[in-house]
C-alpha cells in the first residue's frame, strides 16, 4: 500500500489552520463590503482561450491546463511532438490563474444585468504551476476587489484606505504600501533609450527579488541594452516618499516625456484623494508588476519585520474586457494574498487566542437518561447563539474533560441523576478549575 500524499505546492488546512484563516478572510470581506464592494464567484476552470494571452509569456507557461474528456489523444499523430501546437488539440480548458481575467469574462458576458461601475470583492482559490518555496503554492487563495466601469483615481485612494483599515483590523502594523505607475516604468525606459523594450523590461524587473540587480542587468544586457543603457535605468528605480516634494523631484527628471507627465500627473491627483496619513506609501518607480494588462497605477504590500514577498498586489487596467469584445472599460483592482498573510500573522503571532475556539460549552452525562437531558439544554442554548457539544455517550468523567480540554473549550456542564433531579447542571470553568452549580436556565447568564 502507496503512503498517502498530496501534490507539491498545496496544503491540507487543519480546523485550528482554518480558524484563523476564517478570521484573515472575515476581516478583508467587512472591509470590502464597507466600501460597497458585492460578493461574486467564478468556475475554478476556464476555457484556455480565456487565460491564454493575458498574463505575459511566462504567465502562460504557469497555467494548469485540463486535459480533454474520453480519448483526448485519438486525433492525434504520434508524430506531433511540439507542446505548443499539441497543447490546443488535447486541452481546452485550464484552472484559473487569477480571478481578474475571470472578472472581465464575467462582466462582457453580464453586460446588460450590472451596473457601472461595477464593484465586486471574490475570494476564492487560483492556481499556478510555480516552483513551490517559502511563501510560493501552486495552490492559493486570492482576495481580490475590482472596479470596473470608471478611471476616477478615487478608486486607487480608496484601495489605500481599504489596505490601512483591513492590516489595522488584523493587528499588522509593520508593512510598506509601495505604488507606482506603468507609464512613469515607459519614461524610465524611454530616458534609456530602450522604449520599444518595455514590455520584455518590466518582466525582467518584475524577478529582482529572486534573481537581484545582477541578475536583472545582465537580462537587461541580454534582449539589448548596453551595460551602460542597463547600469542607467536600474540608477533610476529608486523608492521614494510618495510627496509633492517626491513628485517634483520626479517631473524634473521624467517631466518632458508623454508616459512621464501622465504619470505624475495620476500620481499627484492620487496624493491629492488619499488619506492624510500616508506613513505606510512609499513610491517605488522599481515596482513593475509583470502582468502584461496593466496600464495606469500600480500596487503592492510588504511587510517590514518579517522576510517574505508581497502580501497584496494590484493596479489599474484599461481595456481587460476588450479582449472579450467590450471595449473601453476600464477598471482597477487588489488582491490580499491569504496564504503569505496567514504566514507573516503567525510568525508574528498575531492571531487572537480564541481563533480556534470552536465550542462554547461541553455537556457531559454521565449515564443515559442524562444524555437525554443534556440534548434538551443544548438545543435551548443553541437558540441563543451558543455553540455548543453534548458527548456522544456516558462516559468516565475523566475521558470527557480531556476532549473537552483538547479543544480548548471553555465550560463543562456535568450532568447525573442528581442534578437531572433537582433542574440543576455543575458548571466546570477548565481554565480556572473553579466549578458551582446553576439552575439549567441559568447557563447562559452564568458562562456569559
Amino acid at each position: 500500500m502507496s503512503k498517502p500524499s498530496i501534490p507539491q505546492g498545496t496544503r491540507d488546512f487543519s480546523p485550528a489552520v482554518m480558524a484563523k484563516r476564517k478570521f484573515i478572510l472575515n476581516t478583508i470581506e467587512s472591509v470590502y463590503k464597507s466600501f460597497g464592494f458585492m460578493p461574486l464567484e467564478t468556475p475554478a476552470m476556464e476555457n484556455l482561450q480565456t487565460l491564454t494571452g493575458k498574463y505575459g509569456t511566462e504567465g502562460d507557461q504557469l497555467l494548469f491546463k485540463i486535459l480533454n474528456n474520453g480519448d483526448y489523444l485519438k486525433d492525434i499523430q504520434l508524430t506531433e511532438v511540439d507542446s505548443k501546437s499539441l497543447t490546443p488539440k488535447i486541452a481546452d480548458r485550464g484552472l484559473r490563474y487569477d480571478l481578474t481575467v475571470p472578472l472581465a469574462r464575467f462582466v462582457v458576458m453580464n453586460r446588460h444585468e450590472i451596473t457601472l461601475p461595477f464593484k465586486r470583492y471574490q475570494m476564492q482559490p487560483v492556481w499556478r504551476a510555480d516552483r513551490p518555496q517559502k511563501g510560493r503554492y501552486r495552490e492559493f487563495w486570492q482576495c481580490d476587489a475590482d472596479v470596473l466601469g470608471t478611471d476616477s483615481l478615487l478608486c486607487e485612494a480608496d484601495f489605500i484606505r481599504i489596505y490601512t483599515s483591513a492590516f489595522s483590523q488584523l493587528g499588522l502594523k509593520d508593512y510598506e504600501i509601495r505604488i507606482n505607475h506603468r507609464k512613469l516604468l515607459e519614461a524610465v525606459c524611454e530616458l534609456c533609450g530602450a522604449g520599444d523594450k518595455f514590455k520584455a523590461i518590466t518582466i525582467i524587473i518584475d524577478k529582482a527579488d529572486k534573481i537581484g540587480n545582477d541578475g536583472v542587468a545582465k537580462e537587461l544586457i541580454a534582449i539589448g541594452l548596453s551595460e551602460a543603457d542597463s547600469q542607467k535605468l536600474l540608477s533610476q528605480l529608486d523608492r521614494i516618499a510618495f510627496t509633492e516634494a517626491g513628485l517634483a523631484k520626479l517631473e524634473k527628471e521624467l517631466g518632458h516625456l508623454e508616459s512621464g507627465v501622465k504619470a505624475i500627473s495620476d500620481l499627484r491627483q492620487l496624493l491629492a484623494l488619499s488619506p492624510s496619513s500616508l506613513n505606510t506609501v512609499k513610491l517605488d518607480i522599481s515596482l513593475a508588476r509583470g502582468l502584461d494588462y496593466y496600464t495606469g497605477c500600480i500596487f503592492e504590500v510588504v511587510p517590514t519585520s518579517v522576510k517574505m514577498g508581497s502580501i497584496s498586489g494590484g493596479g489599474r487596467y484599461d481595456d481587460l474586457t476588450g479582449v472579450f469584445g467590450m471595449k473601453g472599460i476600464s477598471g482597477v483592482g487588489i488582491s490580499f494574498g491569504i496564504d503569505r498573510i496567514y504566514d507573516v500573522m503567525e510568525e508574528l503571532k498575531l492571531f487572537p487566542e480564541s481563533g480556534d475556539q470552536f465550542t462554547d460549552i461541553l455537556f457531559c452525562p454521565m449515564d443515559e437518561p442524562a444524555l437525554l437531558y443534556c440534548i434538551q439544554i443544548a438545543d435551548q442554548l443553541r437558540h441563543s447563539g451558543v455553540k455548543v457539544e453534548v458527548y456522544p455517550t456516558a462516559s468516565k468523567l475523566k475521558k470527557q474533560l480531556d476532549y473537552a480540554n483538547d479543544k480548548k473549550i471553555l465550560w463543562a456542564a456535568i450532568v447525573g441523576e442528581n442534578e437531572m433531579r433537582t433542574s440543576i447542571v455543575s458548571l466546570k470553568n477548565l481554565r480556572t478549575g473553579e466549578q458551582d452549580t446553576c439552575k439549567s436556565g441559568d447557563i447562559l447568564g452564568f458562562i456569559h
